[in-house]
C-alpha cells in the first residue's frame, strides 16, 4: 500500500528498558541492526500496526509494554534504488513512518524473536539511547535522528544514585541525607539464534 508519492505507511518502535536503553535488533542472516518496524496494513491504525509488529518481531504483547509517546507527523526516508526490488522500481520511493516510544513492563525473557514463522531478527541487545544514530544504515539515519530527538523529551526519569561519593565533596545538606544506593549497570540482552552470515538489506521493511 503506497501513497500518491510512492511512500509506504510504516511504524517504527523505540522500546526502552528501565535504564532508558533501547532495543536493537539484528536483521535475520545479515550484519544490519535496526529498530523494529513494519508496514501498516489496510484498515489498521498506526497503534494497531505497532502492536502487531511488536509481537511479530519481538514477541511482546500489549501487557508487556507501556506506550509513552508517538511522533506527531509522518517521518519519511527514501530508499536507494539498488535496495528496491526490480518490480517495485519506478513507483516505490521509501517509507513514511509514525514512531512510538514504549517502556518494557515485562522482563527480557518475555521477548521471543521466533514468535512467528517469519522472524525479522536473529539477535538483539540493549543500546544507549543515541547509539543507533552511529550504527544504522545511512539512508535511515535522518529519520532515526528526527524520531529519537522528538521522542527524547518523553523519556522517563531514571535514578542512578552513587553511594560512593566522597564525603569531602558533599555539601552539608547532602551529608544529612540517607545513603543512596548505586544501581547496577551491567549490560542486558544476548544474541539469539544463528550467527550472522552476510549483509542482505531488505528495503521493504
Amino acid at each position: 500500500m503506497l501513497d500518491r508519492e510512492g511512500f509506504r505507511p510504516n511504524v517504527g518502535i523505540v522500546l526502552l528498558n528501565t535504564r532508558n536503553q533501547v532495543f536493537w535488533g539484528k536483521r535475520l542472516r545479515t550484519h544490519s541492526w535496526q529498530f523494529p518496524q513494519g508496514g501498516i496494513k489496510h484498515g489498521e491504525s498506526p497503534e494497531q500496526a505497532m502492536l502487531r509488529e511488536l509481537h511479530e518481531e519481538v514477541g511482546l504483547r500489549p501487557e508487556h509494554v507501556q506506550i509513552i509517546a508517538r511522533t506527531r507527523d509522518w517521518l519519511r526516508y527514501e530508499v536507494p534504488e539498488h535496495f528496491i526490488r526490480k518490480d517495485a522500481r519506478g513507483h516505490y520511493r521509501g517509507q513514511k513512518q509514525i514512531w512510538f516510544l514504549l517502556r518494557l513492563l515485562g522482563r527480557d525473557s518475555d521477548m521471543n524473536l521466533r514468535a512467528t514463522d517469519h522472524p525479522e531478527f536473529d539477535a538483539w541487545r540493549w543500546n544507549e539511547y543515541w547509539v543507533p544514530l552511529d550504527m544504522v544504515i545511512e539512508f535511515k539515519r535522518g529519520v532515526y535522528e528526527m524520531a529519537l530527538t522528538e521522542l527524547a523529551r518523553h523519556l522517563p526519569r531514571t535514578h542512578h544514585h552513587n553511594r560512593y561519593l566522597r564525603s569531602g565533596l558533599r555539601s552539608q545538606r547532602q551529608e544529612q541525607e540517607p545513603e543512596l544506593e548505586l544501581q547496577a549497570a551491567s549490560p542486558l540482552g544476548a544474541p539469539l539464534g544463528p550467527q550472522p552470515i552476510e549483509p542482505e538489506p531488505n528495503a521493504a521493511k
